[in-house]
């Protein structure tokens, strides 16, 4: 999934071309939740490569965690990993479809 792929584009009032708000889900505690200890190079993408393949669902990992305005990881802090991908992916999509 590309970074805007789900956002939806509208024309604003001069006729200009912009992208609509995106809503992401609240991310409760799972079962299937892995908590990580972050080291040194880590970034949101990188670990959402890591653990789902795919660097566009940086966001899951940022929402489950608070992390707002940067991608950067402090080492030794503990990062939780949402197990429940799909299910979060499908709430996105309902949010934004």
């Amino acid at each position: 999934m590309k970074r805007y792929e789900t956002t939806p584009i509208k024309t604003d009032k001069s006729g200009i071309r912009v992208y609509s708000t995106t809503y992401y889900p609240d991310i409760p505690l799972d079962d299937s939740d892995e908590f990580i200890s972050v080291i040194d190079g880590d970034r949101v993408d990188l670990v959402a490569n890591r653990y789902y393949g795919d660097v566009s669902l940086w966001w899951v990992i940022a929402k489950a965690n608070g992390i707002k305005g940067r991608a950067a990881l402090t080492p030794g802090d503990v990062l939780r990993i949402p197990g429940n991908i799909n299910r979060i992916i499908e709430n996105f999509n309902d949010l934004n479809g």
